[in-house]
């Protein structure tokens, strides 16, 4: 981090369903609009669990496309784990009801990425249909 180009912290606001929910479609057609902004305050409200997984995998699909796109330009990239994230969130004054959800670092790689320890077979990750069980 102390030595990476740019860090970027990837946030989420837990409540974000309810801060103007027609701005999500705003790009939709008027009729899909008017069927699915009335949706998305019942759909979230009351359902923190919920709430903070949007949140999060939210932040996980802007990562990966944070990411991709330095490659594609020529940087080097590593998602952060490790850190405080209350911590870090008071050093940025994170306002309540948000998170700290990732810290990418981005520039040029000072010396190789650390051997990858192995990756599972894919029978213990990918089921047709269900679960096994």
């Amino acid at each position: 981090v102390e030595e990476a180009s740019l860090t970027i912290l990837l946030c989420a606001k837990l409540d974000a369903h309810a801060d103007s929910p027609e701005r999500y479609w705003a790009n939709a057609p008027a009729e899909t609009a008017q069927m699915l902004v009335p949706m998305i305050g019942k759909f979230y409200e009351g359902n923190d669990a919920l709430q903070r997984d949007e949140g999060l995998r939210s932040i996980g699909i802007a990562g990966q496309t944070i990411m991709l796109a330095a490659k594609a330009m020529g940087y080097d990239t590593c998602p952060m784990i490790g850190f405080d994230p209350v911590k870090v969130g008071e050093i940025i004054g994170l306002p309540e009801g948000h998170l700290v959800g990732l810290m990418i670092t981005v520039g040029k790689a000072l010396k190789p990425a650390y051997a990858r320890g192995g990756q599972l077979p894919a029978s213990e990750v990918v089921f047709t249909d269900r679960f096994p069980g």
